[in-house]
């Protein structure tokens, strides 16, 4: 069985014993986490499709880990200026290990 879930404005295909990375959710490690925005559930028996969120469905997870994404450097220059922008940024991320999914 799998699931295609949204969190973090990216949507995610996952199954049971996936170790994903995704968008910073709050809570500690060990802690439970829902998913219920599931746009899709798929088994043996079939496909299942929201419009766009099937109702009902829900993907349990369990927080493993926060974690920071590499550092992302924006460098402008324009030559012959004496101009330069430098800007850094590192994005916070969360490991997540999906334990369940309920269908609809």
């Amino acid at each position: 069985m799998y699931a295609v879930i949204k969190t973090g404005g990216k949507q995610y295909r996952v199954a049971k014993d996936d170790v994903l990375t995704i968008e910073r959710v709050s809570g500690d490690a060990g802690a439970k986490i829902e998913f219920a925005e599931v746009l899709m559930v798929g088994s043996d028996a079939g496909v299942k499709l929201g419009a766009p969120l099937l109702s009902g469905a829900k993907v349990m997870a369990e927080l493993v880990a926060h974690t920071r994404g590499p550092k992302v450097i924006a460098f402008k220059k324009r030559r012959r200026k004496n101009s330069r922008r430098k800007k850094g940024h590192r994005q916070d991320l969360c490991t997540v290990r999906i334990t369940g999914i309920t269908g609809a």
